[in-house]
């Protein structure tokens, strides 16, 4: 039996960390990476991961993202942007390859919540062309909304829903320095605040989307807030630099409200380093109703390694799909995939392969 084979778009911390982990796994191969990074481009992934190739077969980086899918993968990993309008012309000339999508953008997570009429065309699209799309990561994704709607199974009713991330964005790659605009001075990052520039943490709305869909709460007011997290020391992370007195991350909070009655709460305080400022890490969800629930993870879930394995357990979940746009409502419960790939991609015994 053939392996399942994936294609990734992106080949930074994220894109790079992903195929690590599915050279381990059994049942996958990687056919190609494209991006567009010169010291990358033409070589094989395995002189670039430092990996030995064994049997594998060759995987190279090209910059021809067209006669990647040519090759037919099963599926096609998008480790590029953030925002579904960027995104969103690099998962369609996938989809119309007739290949299937999963892709760690944060708002992919839930696409409805700021673009409908793009999350309509994708899914008409991968309907049309017989593959599915899925957004996922491990927030959005899993942390604060999957997390939240699962512990909310053992309930009889919920009247609020607290999610609360406070993480390290040190295991993240360039992008997310950008947009969290860490190293920036304060008046650059309230100019950014204030023109919209400065993206801070991207999925609130997806993750308060999620969560009221879920859960039957209709939510018609959302708002969020974003405060600069300044370092009073010079910190350094693999891939960005906040010297004393700059920018070290953001503390972003949200509301989601039900006729200005807050329904559901977001906490995510995140920046480098942050045991240089003696933060401890942590996730938290709180469910007030019949019974209450609550549940700590200290220290947090590594957002790296979490968004990795995210992309990497989903990942035969997605080819075994049927056609259209997906989120992780509609997948089966995440675990970590450490047997054969194809028994659920394309759900056949494997046992004597």
């Amino acid at each position: 039996m053939r392996n399942v084979t994936v294609a990734l778009w992106g080949f930074g911390a994220m894109g790079s960390g992903i195929a690590r982990v599915l050279l381990e796994r059994k049942g996958v191969d990687i056919i190609g990476v494209c991006d567009t990074h010169p010291a990358k481009e033409g070589k094989s992934i395995y002189a670039l991961l430092d990996i030995p190739q064994g049997e594998r077969p060759e995987a190279l980086v090209t910059g021809d993202i067209a006669a990647l899918l040519a090759k037919k993968p099963d599926i096609c990993v998008v480790a590029t942007n953030s925002f579904v309008k960027e995104v969103y012309p690099k998962i369609m000339q996938v989809v119309e390859a007739g290949v299937n999508v999963l892709t760690i953008a944060e708002e992919m997570a839930w696409p409805s919540a700021q673009s409908p009429e793009l999350a309509e065309k994708m899914d008409r699209a991968a309907r049309a062309h017989g593959v599915s799309i899925l957004g996922t990561g491990i927030n959005p994704g899993m942390m604060m909304d999957l997390l939240a709607v699962f512990l909310s199974g053992c309930m009889t009713q919920v009247s609020h829903v607290r999610c609360e991330r406070v993480n390290s964005l040190s295991p993240f790659g360039q992008a997310v320095m950008v947009e969290q605009g860490i190293g920036i001075s304060v008046d650059e990052f309230n100019r950014g605040v204030q023109d919209g520039t400065l993206a801070g943490h991207v999925g609130f709305a997806e993750s308060a989307a999620m969560i009221g869909d879920a859960l039957g709460i209709r939510c018609d007011g959302f708002e969020q807030q974003m405060l600069p997290i300044v370092t009073q020391v010079d910190r350094k992370s693999p891939h960005g630099f906040a010297p004393k007195g700059h920018i070290a991350g953001v503390n972003m909070t949200a509301q989601a409200t039900v006729q200005g009655e807050e329904k559901i709460s977001l906490l995510h305080p995140q920046q480098i380093e942050p045991q240089l400022a003696g933060v401890d890490t942590g996730d938290y969800v709180t469910l007030t109703g019949t019974p209450p629930v609550s549940m700590a993870i200290k220290p947090e879930v590594d957002g790296g390694l979490g968004t990795i394995a995210m992309a990497c357990n989903m990942l035969p979940f997605v080819v075994a799909a049927a056609p259209g746009l997906k989120t992780m409502l509609d997948m089966p419960v995440p675990r970590c995939v450490m047997g054969d790939y194809r028994a659920i991609a394309f759900g056949r015994d494997t046992t004597d392969v």
